[in-house]
Order: C-alpha cells, then sequence, then structure tokens
C-alpha cells in the first residue's frame, strides 16, 4: 500500500506541473524524506511511473520526466478506438489470415472452421449478441488456421472492440430485419476457398464481407 500511495504522489506532482517534462527528479533520498517513506518504496514507485510511460531513468543523470500522462496500453487505445478505424484494420488483418489460411490449414483447421459456419447459421434464431459471438468465432477459426501466433494473438486483442461495434451495427441498422443470418453467401465462399486452398478466393470472400461492413459503418459516421 505504502508504494500505491507514494506512487500516487509523485504522480499528482508530475500532473500538477510542479515537476514538467524535462525535470529531474529529487533523489531517491530526498524523496523518502518527502514522502515518509523508505528509499526502497521511492524505488518501486518510481519503478511504476517508468511502467506507466512518465519518468524515464538516465544512466549516471538521474530520474526526468518524460511525460505528464500515463501511456495508454494497447487494450485501452482499442476501447476507446472508434469502431471504423478497428475496422479498417481488421480488413487488413483478416484478407491476409483468410489468405494463409488457405495455404496452411490442416484437416483440423477445416473441421473447425465448417462447425464456426454451422453454428453461426444455427445462431440465426438468437438474439444479436449471440449471433455477433458466432460470427466472430468464425473469423477467429479461419485467423487460427493462419497458423502465425502474432496473427492470432493481434485479432485476439481486437475481439471486445469489434464484438461491441458489430453488436451495436447490426442494433443500429436492424441488420438482421429481414434475414437473421447477414453475409451468410460470403462466409460459405470463403470456407469452400479454404477447404479447396484457394488463397486469392478466401481473401476476396474476406475483403468483400469487411468492406461491406465498413461502407455501412462509414455512412453511418456520415
Amino acid at each position: 500500500m505504502r508504494v500505491e500511495q507514494a506512487t500516487e504522489r509523485l504522480r499528482e506532482h508530475i500532473a500538477s506541473g510542479q515537476w514538467p517534462v524535462g525535470a529531474r527528479l529529487p533523489g531517491e533520498t530526498t524523496l523518502a524524506k518527502d514522502l515518509g517513506v523508505g528509499r526502497s518504496t521511492v524505488r518501486e514507485a518510481l519503478r511504476a511511473l517508468a511502467g506507466a510511460g512518465l519518468v524515464q531513468a538516465r544512466q549516471g543523470a538521474g530520474v526526468f520526466v518524460i511525460a505528464t500522462e500515463p501511456a495508454e496500453d494497447w487494450s485501452t487505445r482499442l476501447n476507446r478506438a472508434a469502431v471504423t478505424d478497428v475496422y479498417e484494420v481488421r480488413l487488413l488483418i483478416e484478407v491476409q489470415a483468410a489468405r494463409l489460411a488457405a495455404e496452411r490449414r490442416t484437416d483440423e483447421d477445416l473441421t473447425a472452421i465448417t462447425a464456426a459456419l454451422a453454428a453461426r447459421r444455427a445462431a440465426a434464431s438468437a438474439d444479436d449478441a449471440a449471433f455477433v459471438d458466432a460470427d466472430i468465432a468464425l473469423h477467429s477459426a479461419v485467423v487460427a488456421a493462419a497458423h502465425n501466433p502474432v496473427l492470432t494473438d493481434l485479432f485476439a486483442e481486437f475481439v471486445p472492440a469489434l464484438r461491441r461495434g458489430l453488436i451495436d451495427l447490426v442494433a443500429l441498422l436492424a441488420l438482421r430485419a429481414e434475414d437473421g443470418n447477414p453475409g451468410d453467401e460470403l462466409h460459405a465462399a470463403l470456407v469452400h476457398a479454404i477447404e479447396h486452398a484457394d488463397a486469392d478466393a478466401a481473401a476476396h470472400a474476406t475483403r468483400t464481407e469487411l468492406s461491406a461492413t465498413l461502407g455501412w459503418l462509414r455512412g453511418r459516421k456520415g
């Protein structure tokens, strides 16, 4: 608890402008005296501030302020990103993922992808959230079939923001008012292309589907 309190006190000094960007912080002994804590607590607090992107230790020179606001981590930035921005990057990621999946998929991958397509179809009678979850599960199975762990992890980072945006989009545009399973033809084409190792067709189906959704999003934004 003492470390958290010391960290917060130091953060307040930085945010208030007492120590502006570029300023050198007092030494550990001085900080320890001012905060009423030990030097080890000060060191831990400074590590926490460094981890937040507020200060930086320079060998032989001391600790300097490099920002007045904590750096946002990737998840935080995604959570506040516009859904159109998320979709633009999703388009870049998934078109290549579909191409790689067609080239690299195993029999086990194909079984998982086919099952995910069936689950998406079954969710046509479910509520919007369940349908969106089934849709994302199918796309996740395709990304997994690309057998690139970095790509898989990157897509997983997008899923929470993507899910919220899709549920809002489906509800706002009433995309399932007449058809509980919109986009089925393109998703079936994607699965067929992966099954037959047709990388170009897989990329085309993915690009067509995601571009259409991005167009709806931009139209709503406009």
